[in-house]
């Protein structure tokens, strides 16, 4: 068993910076997202599923885990095609379908055409992923415009309204959305206070929509990271916090995206059949009370 303290990079951390929303290839290190080491089980044979944010980070290392378990993914991203394509190749690796679409969630009518495109190019949609996510940091909230706070929460919460709504028609019982969170949720880092705050209703949309879909048989939770290493970091953080980035947690580093991946094929999978509402903390130590 490898030492959770060591067994992936340690702050300091090369300083760096890139412009939003990032490239995974321009990072140092590199993120893991569980290309050399994930291994099935059929957990997800035959599913379909639709992830938000899917090119990168978090997004990429789920939808490589899906696909290894046996699921056909369809990518939603914005407009970071390198990595996108990236991501397809690994799904398709692995022996499943992939589509790879551009395009804004923040947008209602996109996220309308996401779900028309999976039912209609992978035959249906059984997992809904709610990765995407926008953040910027601010020293106060006197640099944060009205514009910048619609954006943060467009992108980040009005989407995953979007998507469930547009997703729930053709999720049959069984069915599974999973919701992506924060340690901020609970624990709010000031300087993203927009990005922190929509974080928080996610978690209360998790637990109000999980109710409102009990009966459908359809299952609702979200997971909380803690800090993660992907492209958002070194695209929207000064160099010194880049540097020391995951210091904080008790394991005294960020996560790899390979590190959150099964917290979602579990939440997805059948196995969770109880589990609604949840909120799934993988914060490297740091409570969420």
């Amino acid at each position: 068993m490898a030492d959770p303290n060591t067994s992936h990079p340690t702050p300091p951390l090369p300083k760096q910076q890139q412009e939003p929303p990032g490239q995974t290839g321009r990072m140092r290190p590199e993120p893991d997202h569980g290309e050399h080491s994930y291994r099935g089980s059929g957990r997800l044979e035959g599913k379909v599923a639709l992830i938000t944010g899917g090119d990168s980070g978090i997004g990429r290392a789920v939808a490589i885990a899906f696909a290894r378990e046996g699921a056909d993914v369809l990518v939603s991203y914005l407009d970071e095609h390198e990595d996108a394509r990236e991501t397809v190749r690994w799904v398709e690796q692995a022996g499943r379908r992939a589509i790879a679409v551009p395009g804004d969630v923040a947008d209602e009518a996109h996220c309308r055409a996401l779900v028309d495109r999976a039912v209609r190019d992978l035959g249906g949609i059984d997992i809904l992923v709610n990765n995407a996510a926008y953040q910027m940091t601010f020293d106060g909230i006197d640099q944060i415009s009205a514009e910048e706070w619609d954006k943060t929460f467009r992108t980040n919460i009005h989407s995953q309204f979007y998507l469930s709504k547009a997703a729930v028609p053709h999720l049959k019982p069984g069915s599974a959305i999973v919701n992506t969170s924060s340690i901020n949720a609970k624990d709010p880092s000031p300087s993203l206070l927009p990005y922190a705050t929509t974080k928080g209703a996610i978690a209360n949309f998790t637990a109000g929509l999980a109710q409102l879909l009990a009966d459908k048989g359809i299952r609702v939770n979200c997971v909380a990271p803690g800090p993660v290493w992907t492209p958002l970091i070194p695209s929207t953080m000064p160099e010194q916090k880049v540097e020391n980035f995951g210091a904080n947690t008790p394991l005294g580093r960020p996560a790899q995206p390979a590190e959150l991946a099964p917290a979602y094929v579990l939440l997805a999978s059948p196995e969770a059949s109880y589990i609604t509402g949840a909120v799934l903390a993988v914060t490297g130590g740091r409570p969420m009370l």
